[in-house]
């Protein structure tokens, strides 16, 4: 028999993944905008004549990464459902 769940219960949280040239797995950060860094990444890999080191200060597992524009091949944002404890 299927669990039933509370859907007052279920959460949203959003996340910015960001693929780096010879990684198989994304970098996935947690912040409380991730659409605002997601534009500043986009823009910076638009504009850039040269390689910029980029330096996130996130929440969530990964604390703080920093990273070079020339290695990135791709940036996604990605919404994850969640259970919050009763």
């Amino acid at each position: 028999m299927a669990t039933q769940y509370n859907p007052q219960n279920i959460r949203t949280k959003t996340s910015l993944l960001i693929f780096l040239k010879g990684s198989v797995a994304p970098i996935v950060l947690y912040f409380e905008n991730p659409e605002s860094v997601y534009n500043d990444i986009q823009n910076i890999l638009k504009a850039a004549s040269a390689p910029k080191m980029i330096e996130l200060d996130a929440m969530g597992p990964v604390k703080k990464v920093s990273l070079v524009s020339s290695e990135i091949s791709g940036l996604a944002i990605q919404e994850e459902q969640y259970m919050m404890k009763a």
